[in-house]
């Protein structure tokens, strides 16, 4: 994992998420209304910056598995279009921090998937019916 600084997300209650998480191991921002969250880093496709978000997670086996929502809007998150341009990103879960490969879930594995997803966080749900896009599930798996 790089020593490069990591920029993150410019939204506040987000960084201030983030910030707990990282000062905490975990202890503090893991759960999130109820939902498990991971700390998400990505290189900026543009700027070439280490970019981290917090995202609500579920599991398919050793994977880890999160949702490009961005509550319903009608473009992807950045940090999906990030990890298409650059699939490497490190991972934080509690205090464990690793490396990871990212890809989007097949029509078949999203279908698999997404109800569990749904299940860990309703609102994922009206996210869909609000947009035309069709929102992405990503699979982490550790490198």
């Amino acid at each position: 994992m790089s020593d490069e600084e990591i920029h993150d997300s410019p939204t506040g209650w987000v960084a201030k998420h983030i910030q707990s998480y990282v000062e905490s191991d975990g202890a503090k921002g893991h759960s999130f209304h109820g939902a498990p969250t991971l700390l998400l880093t990505t290189t900026g496709r543009k700027s070439g910056l280490r970019r981290r978000t917090a995202l609500i997670y579920g599991r398919d086996g050793d994977d880890y598995v999160i949702v490009a929502s961005l509550g319903g809007s009608p473009t992807h998150p950045l940090w999906y279009l990030n990890l298409e341009a650059d699939p490497r990103v490190e991972v934080q879960v509690k205090a464990e921090r690793f490396e990871a490969t990212a890809r989007t879930a097949t029509p078949e594995e999203k279908a698999r998937l997404w109800p569990g997803l749904v299940k860990i966080f309703p609102n994922y749900e009206s996210y869909q019916r609000k947009t035309t896009r069709d929102i992405p599930v990503v699979i982490l798996t550790r490198r």
